[in-house]
């Protein structure tokens, strides 16, 4: 089977009128009506014109996030430990773990990653 170079397609594309173009995007936030959100971080983002419509298509690690979930507050050991862990100041630490809901680990990789 012979394999297509992606240039051959964006051609292909390109002459049925299909544009495509990636987006540097660093997060993806959709809102459902249900009041829940889900959470695309570090995202591939395409954005594909056709017939004057656009069509995004995004792929990456999802979160869903519950609009029940209640107010988190990390304990100053928890922010201790992730700020030390992580290289970074008391306030980035308490952020990550505010936006992990806690997870220890899950904020330090955030941090080390760039990624909060």
């Amino acid at each position: 089977m012979r394999r297509i170079k992606p240039k051959d397609i964006d051609k292909m594309m390109r002459s049925m009128g299909i544009h495509v173009e990636n987006l540097d995007a660093t997060e993806v936030l959709i809102k459902l009506s249900s009041g829940d959100s889900i959470v695309v971080r570090d995202p591939q983002v395409s954005l594909m014109r056709v017939g004057g419509e656009e069509v995004y298509q995004v792929m990456g690690r999802s979160e869903r996030l519950s609009s029940t979930v209640e107010a988190y507050s990390p304990s100053d050991d928890d922010v201790s430990l992730v700020a030390s862990q992580a290289g970074v100041d008391f306030e980035t630490a308490r952020r990550a773990l505010i936006e992990t809901q806690g997870d220890l680990a899950e904020a330090i990789i955030r941090l080390k990653e760039g990624r909060v």
